[in-house]
């Protein structure tokens, strides 16, 4: 019997995910799964099947509803042994008890005054940042974009995979890469940097017939 497409994407996640874990710090998932309210409006059906200790990144943009979509996905989360974020908001994630937040890079300079309160603080970074960006910032972790082809509104030129993994090298904090990753792409940078998609995980909202027996 061939392996259907959806487990055949899922395995390929998997393995390059198992890949970056060997180069991340202790404590940092291996991959990360962005939210976003057009691309993922469900992100609860795909965050139920993300293997345990990867990350959830909630991004609410100031939605209605926005703390009562952020505690369930943090009660799924906790109970697939996920780590949950949630972005540009740590007034609430200290009200729900988060693992953490991702702040855009203008406003990472916000991460100082909540340093020590969670346990995972990470920063978006983009080619041609200006360098004051970078600063020691209680950061754990960059997500660097558009390393490949995106569908996002807001993505610019993708830099490539090779060009990615020579700059990882240069930035002061753990990376991952985001921006058009995907299980077909993700082991050519998986031995440079983590990984962060919103499309990419998909493939993880697809139930098999055995997962729905």
């Amino acid at each position: 019997m061939s392996e259907k497409p959806q487990s055949r994407q899922r395995r390929k996640a998997r393995m390059a995910a198992r890949i970056a874990a060997r180069h991340l710090p202790v404590g940092l998932p291996p991959a990360f799964f962005l939210t976003d309210p057009q691309r993922t409006p469900d992100p609860e059906t795909i965050a139920a099947w993300l293997p345990s200790g990867w990350g959830v990144i909630y991004r609410h943009f100031g939605a209605d509803g926005r703390e009562a979509v952020a505690r369930r996905l943090l009660k799924l989360c906790r109970k697939r042994g996920i780590f949950f974020l949630i972005g540009a908001d740590a007034a609430l994630a200290a009200k729900i008890g988060a693992d953490g937040v991702h702040w855009p890079a203008r406003m990472a300079g916000t991460s100082r005054k909540w340093r020590g309160r969670f346990e995972i603080q990470t920063m978006s970074g983009h080619f041609g940042d200006n360098p004051s960006h970078f600063r020691p910032f209680p950061i754990n972790a960059i997500l660097f974009s558009a390393v490949f082809p995106s569908r996002s509104t807001s993505a610019e030129d993708p830099i490539g995979a090779l060009r990615f993994r020579k700059l990882v090298a240069a930035l002061p904090y753990p990376v991952y890469a985001l921006g058009g990753v995907n299980p077909d792409n993700g082991l050519s940078i998986a031995k440079a940097a983590g990984l962060a998609a919103i499309d990419g995980w998909k493939c993880f909202g697809v139930q098999t017939d055995d997962e729905k027996g």
